[in-house]
């Protein structure tokens, strides 16, 4: 039998708990809670004995069922997960655990599912870090990528191939692949990565831009983010078809778990109607760590070597 619904330590995330519902993990996360009472198990479970004569169908029955929801809710998230990745080197997307990583049957404190998050704020969970959602900016919908932390509001006509795009785009990765933990050198590895997934080619094979002619670098340097050291590389691409864009790349380490490298990138169309670069920096500075609310940060913000 599965365990009942509940809150349980993320297998992927062992700094967080997430919501079990009985047959498979959902994406609601949050911080471990104080210790209390588990929840009580469901009513008709059965202990350690056996079952009376006459409620032995009705046991196989159930057992039966609940084995089948779990293999189908396995293979469905498999499907999924199988689906889901970019193929960018180095980083990797927020897993999505399948229903085989289900917890043990100690839960925390059972509460109802949470709530809608702060409507001001932007939660990647997995890095344990939030983003200030600016006017403008909406989470994301309809986006094919897991790592998409938030976009601009609306879209438009690609002015090469492909269906739409978006003015603006803020990604967040944890970086599992790489030969050093230093932002500086991840920050310049990625870069030209970040561009041509964003202004060149897309995951497609399509050049929503007519593909990118050339670039320039505009800015890198030691940044602090979320009160650790890190450091950006942004370049201003120029594109066959349409105004070209800005790109950043901005790596620091993450103070939660095992402080992995966090990557984000920012995307932005260089027209009248896109954001203006300024406001990567009005993002980075409201990063904050969900440990530590209020951590802060910026280009060229004063800190010392991350621990």
């Amino acid at each position: 039998m599965t365990p009942p619904p509940g809150w349980y330590r993320d297998p992927h995330a062992p700094h967080l708990e997430r919501w079990w519902d009985g047959v498979a993990w959902t994406e609601h996360r949050r911080t471990p809670g104080p210790a209390g009472t588990p929840p009580a198990p469901s009513e008709g479970g059965t202990g350690g004995g056996g079952a009376t004569a006459g409620g032995t169908g009705r046991a196989a029955v159930i057992a039966l069922t609940a084995a089948g929801a779990v293999l189908v809710a396995a293979v469905v998230t498999g499907v999924a997960v199988l689906g889901g990745d970019d193929g960018d080197p180095g980083t990797r997307s927020v897993p999505t655990a399948t229903a085989t990583d289900a917890p043990s049957p100690s839960p925390s404190p059972s509460t109802p599912e949470p709530a809608t998050d702060d409507p001001d704020r932007v939660e990647d969970q997995l890095n344990g870090i939030t983003f200030p959602l600016l006017d403008g900016w909406v989470r994301p919908e309809h986006i094919a990528q897991d790592d998409v932390v938030m976009t601009t509001d609306g879209t438009y006509d690609c002015p090469g191939e492909g269906s739409v795009c978006r003015h603006g785009l803020v990604i967040s990765r944890t970086v599992t692949d790489s030969d050093t933990s230093s932002p500086e050198e991840i920050a310049e590895d990625d870069i030209s990565d970040a561009a041509d997934a964003a202004f060149d080619e897309d995951a497609l094979g399509q050049r929503p831009y007519g593909g990118m002619t050339s670039h320039e670098v505009v800015d890198s340097g030691p940044v602090a983010v979320a009160g650790r050291a890190g450091y950006l590389v942004r370049w201003r691409v120029t594109t066959a078809k349409g105004p070209g864009g800005y790109v950043q790349s901005m790596v620091f380490p993450s103070s939660v778990g095992t402080e992995a490298p966090v990557l984000v990138r920012y995307v932005f169309d260089a027209g009248e109607d896109g954001p203006p670069p300024a406001e990567m920096d009005r993002i980075t500075e409201g990063i904050r760590s969900v440990t530590d609310e209020v951590s802060s940060g910026g280009v060229g913000s004063s800190i010392g070597p991350a621990d």
